[in-house]
């Protein structure tokens, strides 16, 4: 299937099973990405442009609003969801938006969870301009990792080990895993290493004299995962470093993207076309695939955007035209609009208030109708904008 690749090379890999003894097999080495385009027809090139203006506009949108960071939060437990869900952890999207940070009740929500903080240090460190390097590639795998299954001696490191991806569905029942799986990945090593270090370098490079922003991401995209660099949570994070590559480059100023939902719903041909590139060198497939991806995942954020904008104007006009007064309580909608679900505690925190304020402030908007409780009564009991979810709820359509 790969022996004649345009795209790598097949290297030999042997270990030893602990039932089977000593074996020998071929492992996978993608090639470097090169500084050109990979030729693409014209029909990818439009999908592409249809791509790059869907995310200029959601770009815009962004720009014109106030505080595009109230709908951060939102967005990143939705794609934590789907991108969790693309791994094999799937957690209900209303559990993942109302569950607390401070209070997780199992390792499937946590591991979910986990990915938001993730996404938030990232962010944060491109902000600051820091350079992408393996050694934050891999806190951010540390961090991912933290309190799940798959923590282990190895997480936070270039895995040093061989690993297989998949099986294929004409192995046989008997035939080793290495054997039977879909794909191989390079072995494990300082070769590896650099290869990681290389592609977090070229990402970081200004190819838009000659490769498009959109095409670039999907060729890095492709590259990490076929170098595959740890044990566990590489899928989460590629897709994760699409956004922020997409951010670097200058194509949204604000990372408020999700693109998980729109390949978890199609999952199967996520990893076809993915594994296409390896095997027969398919960049077009792949490229025209990824853009309408990132094409109808920049249309679903701008909705969701722009609905959530509007739900929150109509929500403050509603708190004018009460009883309440107070610049505090329309002040509250913006919290109610950047978190699911909050706490008191966190009112407190969020406006600069005293306790017993804030719970009056809720108090109100409770009996204003805008917010209601979320769950059975309890001692930190949270609370939510029921117009709110329905409009995170409801973009979970994929």
């Amino acid at each position: 299937m790969f022996e004649n690749s345009p795209s790598g090379e097949l290297v030999p890999v042997k270990g030893t099973d602990p039932h089977r003894g000593p074996w020998e097999h071929k492992a996978f080495l993608s090639y470097p990405l090169p500084s050109d385009s990979p030729d693409l027809s014209g029909e990818t090139y439009r999908v592409v442009s249809n791509a790059r203006a869907t995310l200029a506009a959601l770009d815009a949108t962004a720009r014109s609003m106030p505080n595009p960071r109230l709908f951060r939060q939102p967005t990143l437990r939705i794609e934590a969801q789907s991108t969790a869900a693309l791994e094999g952890t799937y957690e209900p999207l209303a559990r993942v938006l109302t569950a607390s940070e401070d209070d997780v009740p199992d390792a499937n929500l946590r591991e979910v969870l986990n990915y938001v903080a993730v996404a938030e240090d990232a962010f944060a460190w491109v902000e600051q301009g820091r350079p992408w390097t393996v050694g934050m590639l891999s806190a951010l795998q540390v961090k991912l990792m933290a309190g799940t299954p798959a923590e282990n001696h190895h997480t936070g490191r270039i895995r040093p080990i061989q690993v297989v991806i998949g099986r294929r569905p004409d192995a046989a029942p008997g035939e080793p895993p290495i054997a039977a799986a879909s794909f191989v990945p390079p072995p494990p090593g300082p070769d590896l290493e650099a290869r990681v270090a290389r592609l977090l370098a070229w990402m970081q490079q200004d190819h838009s004299a000659h490769i498009d922003p959109v095409v670039a991401a999907a060729m890095a995209h492709y590259e990490f995962e076929a170098l595959h660099p740890f044990i566990d949570g590489n899928g989460r994070i590629g897709r994760l470093l699409i956004v922020l590559h997409l951010n670097r480059a200058g194509v949204i100023s604000e990372p408020t993207l999700s693109v998980s939902p729109w390949f978890e719903a199609r999952r199967g041909l996520y990893y076809d076309r993915l594994l296409a590139v390896s095997s027969v060198g398919d960049w077009d497939g792949w490229v025209r695939f990824f853009a309408q991806g990132l094409h109808e995942s920049a249309l679903s954020t701008h909705r969701r955007m722009v609905t959530l904008s509007s739900v929150q104007a109509a929500l403050k006009e509603e708190i004018q035209h009460s009883h309440l007064r107070s610049g505090s309580a329309r002040l509250l909608v913006d919290v109610a609009v950047s978190r699911p679900t909050f706490t008191i505690r966190q009112v407190e925190r969020d406006l600069g208030i005293s306790y017993g304020r804030a719970r009056t402030l809720v108090d109100s908007l409770v009996e204003l109708g805008v917010l209601h409780q979320w769950g059975p009564s309890a001692r930190n009991r949270p609370f939510y904008a029921p117009k709110v979810m329905e409009v995170l709820l409801g973009s979970s359509a994929r």
